[in-house]
């Protein structure tokens, strides 16, 4: 059983301001939930409907071994805490970790993801997939930036929120302490040097941002060097999703 106020106040977490104050976000789907379980999130409650439950018999028989908090709503009230048009019928509430910025911590990683004026949150969490196939540990948010708590980030990056370490409001002030120990920033660009054959041994910081805006100037000018993926066709951009599997292709070979 839950009261109305719990009710409201777990469907408030869908709003980023409410997010934002509790720090705490919501996971729905049977792999988002599996993957924040297993991960170094804490998760403090799990949502299922009895439908899920008739549905899903060995998972929900795995999900009550976990010694987790478990809540069983009626498909109404899953209805107020989900994001989604065919809700799933599970969901879990996590806390959001706190990461400290310390330039030592980065210093044997070879490339860092940063993204910055991307909107779109679909994009977003994508990028975070692509991010934790090619192996990319670590991903820098500006300021600038959608919430990577929003729930289609977290559905659109498939789990891989949670294999990942994101640290927000990263500004040119970290950006310029990187430098100092040997990273180079390198921004994704239309107009920039042919990733395919750029070569450096350095470490990384590759800048990804909004096709349709660019990078803040503030950042753009920091940058060391600019790179693109040669235009073929005749298409006017390429989406920031989708550059930044091709770069890192290339990048992390």
């Amino acid at each position: 059983m839950i009261s109305k106020t719990e009710l409201q106040y777990y469907s408030s977490l869908l709003t980023k301001k409410h997010r934002k104050a509790e720090k705490k976000f919501l996971a729905e789907g049977i792999k988002s939930v599996h993957e924040g379980i297993n991960s170094n999130y804490d998760c403090e409650l799990i949502f299922i409907t009895n439908k899920f439950a008739e549905q899903y018999v060995d998972a929900y028989g795995k999900l009550t071994r976990l010694k987790k908090k478990i809540v069983s709503l009626k498909q109404k009230e899953f209805d107020k805490i989900s994001d989604t048009e065919t809700p799933p019928g599970i969901a879990a509430l996590f806390v959001k970790p706190k990461l400290e910025f310390s330039p030592k911590q980065f210093s044997d990683e070879k490339i860092i993801v940063m993204l910055d004026n991307i909107s779109d949150p679909g994009n977003l969490g994508t990028i975070i997939r692509n991010c934790d196939w090619f192996g990319v540990k670590n991903i820098f948010l500006s300021e600038n930036i959608v919430d990577y708590t929003n729930p289609k980030v977290i559905r659109s990056s498939m789990g891989s929120v949670f294999h990942v370490k994101i640290f927000e409001n990263i500004s040119t002030d970290h950006l310029k302490d990187l430098k100092l120990i040997g990273f180079e920033i390198l921004c994704a660009d239309i107009e920039g040097e042919n990733v395919f054959t750029f070569r450096s041994e350095n470490k990384k910081i590759i800048i990804f941002s909004s096709e349709a805006h660019g990078p803040s100037s503030e950042i753009e000018k920091l940058s060391d060097k600019k790179i693109c993926i040669p235009k073929i066709g005749n298409a006017e951009s390429l989406n920031v999703a989708s550059a930044s599997a091709v770069m890192l292709a290339q990048l992390t070979k």
